[in-house]
């Protein structure tokens, strides 16, 4: 396979950095920026482009910039199939229909894969592994070239979904988008808020506010681009909110148990390690200390014990030494681990 990446941002690097790590693909770099093209071809993510064929083009841009660089890459028979990465479809879809683009060569796609940091210094190889990566072929859009794009995502370690642009943006609206506007709108109301009040900050805070630190241009172009479906996401939070706000300010705060029994409900939902198939996990609080080896000392305790852990998170004590981990573990094995942890000397906790 023989692949050109146009646009050397996180999503373009790291696939380059994938492919790379996992295939013996051959991999070309093209970026408006030549400086940020340089920097992933010294990551390791390929050569630089200088008009190579490929069998397939990844077009790495923003959504309202898709069609034009697809009618670009087309006219100078730049690939043989084409797809981008773009976190919205219908967009993308529409302009390229009106710019009169080759629709059987193009397979729309969206890997649900990022991070809060951007550019090509941010890319990682292990970015798409497990995650899923979207495909919205058209009707023109032919079998070969959805076999292509399909056998790249995989290449790359994601599980390939196919839908259509409107569904697409829809889902992706309640599942991405308008989470990143809540998480925003939580994360201002700390803007000017009191020092000593950020002092009390958690976990909790950290793990709501976290998405909100992504760059500012690219989240007003794809909420701009899928403005309808957000819209209504963000209409029915805002609704629960003022509703539970209300209810507060009456007095009436054991009411709102019906939208924290919803939220607990909602969470369980959400597919995890195992996909769908719900694990009888119990969580193993270990008080560590923040020092060199500890996390590796703590895993080989698991290890010895037979334990394997799902999932692992880390909340930090600010201004102490010591953090505390906590481990996701099959209930049977708890006591197994609780055992173990608390003969290496680590204060535990099974909650």
């Amino acid at each position: 396979m023989s692949v050109l990446v146009i646009g050397t941002g996180l999503i373009g690097t790291s696939i380059a950095l994938a492919l790379r790590e996992r295939t013996d693909a051959t991999v070309w770099l093209a970026d408006a920026d030549a400086s940020a093209a340089k920097l992933a071809a010294d990551m390791g993510g390929g050569r630089q482009h200088a008009g190579e064929h490929a069998d397939i083009a990844i077009m790495a841009v923003p959504p309202e910039t898709v069609a034009v660089v697809l009618a670009d890459a087309q006219a100078r028979g730049l690939a043989d199939v084409y797809t981008d990465v773009a976190s919205v479809k219908q967009l993308p879809v529409t302009l390229a229909r009106a710019a009169g683009c080759d629709l059987t060569s193009y397979v729309p796609g969206h890997p649900l894969a990022g991070r809060e940091k951007h550019g090509p210094a941010a890319a990682r190889a292990d970015l798409f592994l497990g995650r899923t990566w979207a495909l919205c072929p058209l009707a023109e859009t032919s079998p070969e070239a959805v076999a292509g794009v399909t056998a790249l995502a995989e290449a790359c370690g994601a599980e390939t979904v196919c839908t259509d642009p409107s569904t697409h943006d829809r889902w992706v609206a309640l599942t991405s988008h308008a989470p990143h506007l809540v998480a925003a709108a939580m994360a201002s109301r700390l803007e000017h808020a009191d020092s000593q009040a950020l002092d009390l900050a958690g976990q909790g805070v950290r793990d709501v506010t976290r998405i909100a630190a992504g760059d500012t241009a690219l989240w007003t172009q794809i909420l701009s681009a899928n403005a309808g479906p957000v819209a209504e996401v963000i209409d029915a939070v805002a609704a629960d909110l003022a509703q539970a706000a209300r209810l507060l300010a009456d007095g009436e705060g054991q009411k709102v148990a019906e939208l924290l029994d919803g939220g607990r409900a909602g969470v369980q939902r959400i597919p995890g390690k195992h996909g769908w198939q719900q694990r009888d996990l119990t969580t193993v609080q270990v008080v560590i200390r923040d020092q060199p080896g500890e996390l590796a000392r703590l895993f080989n305790a698991a290890g010895a014990a037979g334990v394997n852990i799902e999932d692992i998170r880390i909340e930090h004590s600010p201004g102490l030494p010591v953090g505390v981990a906590e481990l996701s573990v099959r209930q049977a094995e708890a006591p197994a681990l609780l055992t173990a942890l608390t003969a290496g000397g680590w204060p535990v906790r099974n909650s």
